[in-house]
């Protein structure tokens, strides 16, 4: 497949964990050697899965494809909440989870599907009073965050094991996985955190047919061996 990334392509990524959306991004325009690249919906560090990156004159869609449906698979674990309603931050407290019952999981689930009102994470990238919720978090300074209509179509518990919830979701955009995590632990009153996330789809784009960054690389390779003659 021939790209031409400085005139504009759409490329789906297999975001690596730990790696926050704008690593990526980095590592794409400087692998490429393109000037314009952004990415269409950010990923949280501890999540993986796609991350979709416009180039060139495909920069302008962005807020098309962020707009999109989302779908994702995860895991969540009951009786341990954290901070930042994932793993980013160390558990600060426990809780039984003995009389918690599949049938309970199942039917709490299904509570939130639909339009609902959503608090984001203080532990996120939101804006209150100029300044990112997350970098107050980390000062150990409290924020007031105000709820987010959003749409759950579809909130499906696939497995049980022990204290561990997999589940698929899909969404609309401004979704936060790691609030419903914590909102379902706290239904259950159990606690809950999210402990692990991939996104597997936006829109008609799916994961199966990301590229990862040694893909990218690699193009980036071929692209300079045949601009330069060579067969390397």
């Amino acid at each position: 497949m021939e790209y031409d990334f400085a005139a504009g392509e759409i490329l789906l990524i297999d975001k690596p964990l730990d790696w926050t959306s704008f690593d990526v991004v980095k590592k794409v325009r400087n692998t490429l050697r393109v000037k314009k690249v952004g990415h269409a919906g950010t990923l949280d560090p501890l999540a993986t899965g796609l991350l979709i990156l416009c180039t060139g004159k495909y920069t302008k869609r962005i807020d098309e494809i962020q707009g999109q449906e989302k779908e994702y698979t995860g895991t969540i674990r009951l009786g341990e909440i954290t901070p930042s309603y994932d793993r980013e931050t160390e558990v600060t407290e426990i809780r039984d989870t003995s009389h918690i019952t599949k049938e309970a999981i199942e039917a709490a689930a299904k509570t939130f599907e639909g339009t609902i009102e959503q608090v984001p994470p203080i532990y996120s990238a939101v804006m209150v009073d100029g300044k990112r919720a997350y970098d107050l978090a980390r000062k150990g300074k409290s924020a007031e965050l105000k709820p987010r209509t959003i749409t759950i179509k579809a909130f499906s518990i696939t497995a049980i094991e022990d204290n561990e919830v997999h589940f698929r979701v899909i969404c609309t955009k401004g979704t936060y996985i790691r609030s419903l995590a914590h909102d379902l632990g706290q239904l259950l009153g159990c606690g809950a955190h999210l402990s692990s996330l991939i996104r597997t789809r936006i829109g008609d784009y799916m994961l199966s047919d990301a590229l990862t960054i040694e893909d990218i690389q690699e193009i980036r390779r071929k692209q300079t061996g045949a601009a330069d003659g060579s067969n390397s």
